[in-house]
């Protein structure tokens, strides 16, 4: 017979955690955050960033992040004022350090996409002479921004065909549209690294700063103080923990009934490329539920831990929502990287090449964004699947 995994949500997972699991929990994850931040003042700060420090800066982004959730799936068992004063401050910490990792990725990723997609022998990047090449990439503009948008535009468009378009023999401009690619390819991946090198040197600078800060040593303060004594009610001790994260369960599922899961069930839909087409600047507005979605997920799994009072386990049911939250990470990931393209491509003065490159790199990224959805849709059918045949 099968072993069932039962849900620590569920009333019948056996005896009801209280307020004293989340203080445990809680105390856990600030000593976590301690740990972490000793870490990273031993392995210093430089500006190439040595592993130790990375890994110590991921681990106060993870800690701080777990902290922040339980205050907001667990917040009536605690202190109101003081979990008003910290989830901000927390989310502040975790969004400083996440910058610079974040810039890093997204160059990665896209100088990676620019690889593939221009079936070069290199990854595109600032070549030898990558100076020279950004002053003739900008003689070579004698387009106005608006010629180079609507060459870019017309990227996407020839990104939106199929794949297997570019070196199919039955479509005579194949060739030079991967000629075209391969062009550009170098000095789109010269501007990427440039602008996004850039803001990462900027996101270092402002992490550190923030790290030395007077505002900083105040969260280390109540953090250290939250690992000897959790400010919970008089009444969370007898109080039982599974209703209030069965609540950031019902949240979670909800957000995902508004999603257009019919159409992420169906790879290669093409309808976030075809939404991904505005020339507005600011984030996709379609993307917007899926993050908040990605969020809400993550509350659930860290109530799930609080539960429990340890981290994500190997059983089925954690498996799935972390297959679920990758999926969504990925998501953002591809829509945050497609956003950095298109801004790359407004940049006055470039080649024509050169924006074409972009346009087709973020086509690509919008259906990597498309592609991380159908993966979601996926990894949520099968836990919808499994909870109904409990």
């Amino acid at each position: 017979m099968a072993q069932r995994h039962l849900d620590p949500t569920d009333p019948m997972a056996g005896p009801a955690p209280t307020g004293d699991a989340l203080a445990g929990y809680l105390r856990a994850q600030a000593t976590e955050f301690l740990r972490a931040l000793r870490l990273h003042r031993e392995t210093g700060s430089g500006a190439n960033g040595a592993e130790g420090s990375v890994d110590a800066a991921r681990a106060l982004r993870r800690s701080a992040r777990r902290i922040s959730a339980s205050l907001h799936t667990f917040q009536s068992l605690l202190d109101t004022d003081w979990c008003e004063g910290m989830r901000p401050e927390l989310a502040w910490v975790s969004g400083t350090l996440a910058m610079e990792h974040s810039y890093t990725a997204r160059l990665e990723r896209l100088l990676s996409a620019l690889h593939r997609l221009s079936g070069s022998t290199a990854l595109p990047g600032p070549p030898a002479g990558a100076a020279a090449g950004a002053r003739a990439d900008g003689a070579a503009g004698k387009h106005a921004d608006s010629a180079a948008g609507s060459r870019a535009a017309g990227a996407v468009r020839v990104g939106a065909a199929a794949p297997g378009n570019a070196s199919s023999p039955t479509h005579p401009t194949s060739t030079t549209e991967r000629g075209n690619l391969t062009v550009g390819a170098a000095k789109a991946g010269a501007l990427l690294d440039r602008q996004l090198t850039l803001a990462r040197t900027r996101a270092h600078s402002t992490a550190l700063q923030a790290l030395g800060s007077s505002r900083f040593h105040a969260i280390a303060d109540k953090v250290a103080v939250l690992a000897s004594e959790v400010p919970l009610t008089r009444s969370a001790a007898t109080t039982d923990l599974r209703p209030l994260a069965a609540a950031a369960k019902d949240r979670l599922k909800d957000a995902v009934t508004a999603l257009p899961l019919v159409t992420a069930g169906h790879p290669y839909n093409a309808a976030a490329l075809v939404h991904g087409l505005s020339p507005d600047t600011v984030p996709h507005p379609q993307d917007a539920p899926w993050h908040q979605v990605r969020l809400l997920l993550r509350l659930h799994r860290y109530a799930r831990e609080a539960t429990r009072g340890e981290p994500d386990g190997t059983s089925v049911v954690d498996l799935r929502l972390l297959s679920a939250g990758q999926a969504l990470n990925r998501h953002r990931d591809a829509s945050e990287a497609a956003a950095a393209a298109a801004q790359a491509a407004r940049t006055p003065r470039i080649a024509p090449a050169t924006a074409y490159a972009l346009g087709v790199l973020h086509a690509d990224q919008r259906h990597e964004v498309e592609a991380a959805r159908f993966a979601f849709q996926q990894a949520w059918q099968k836990e919808a699947e499994a909870v109904s045949a409990r």
